[in-house]
């Protein structure tokens, strides 16, 4: 089935790696949403690395626009804080469950 807009980033598997936007969200790829089947899903618990630490959000709220299936999450206060973590940088996913 053809999908509308454009070609986004064709990630289909874990790890991903991904770079923290200003408003410090991260984006999640409609392919990666879809691979995933977490297109209808609002929160879930994601595991990131962010250099050499390892991270969990518990119940992340998946924000979604309204024409495309992918997919942000914003990288809460605390953890920012705990792991230096600044607009432009880069961390890994290693996984998203279901909450």
């Amino acid at each position: 089935m053809r999908r509308r807009g454009a070609v986004g980033f064709l990630v289909t598997a874990l790890p991903y790696r991904v770079k923290v936007y200003s408003n410090f969200q991260v984006l999640i790829p409609a392919s990666l949403v879809r691979a995933l089947d977490i297109v209808n899903l609002r929160y879930v618990n994601i595991t990131f690395r962010f250099k050499d630490a390892t991270g969990t959000i518990e119940g992340a709220r998946l924000l979604r626009t309204r024409h495309t299936d992918s997919r942000q999450f914003t990288i809460p206060k605390e953890l920012r804080e705990r792991y230096g973590i600044r607009p432009g940088d880069y961390i890994e996913i290693i996984s998203i469950k279901p909450l």
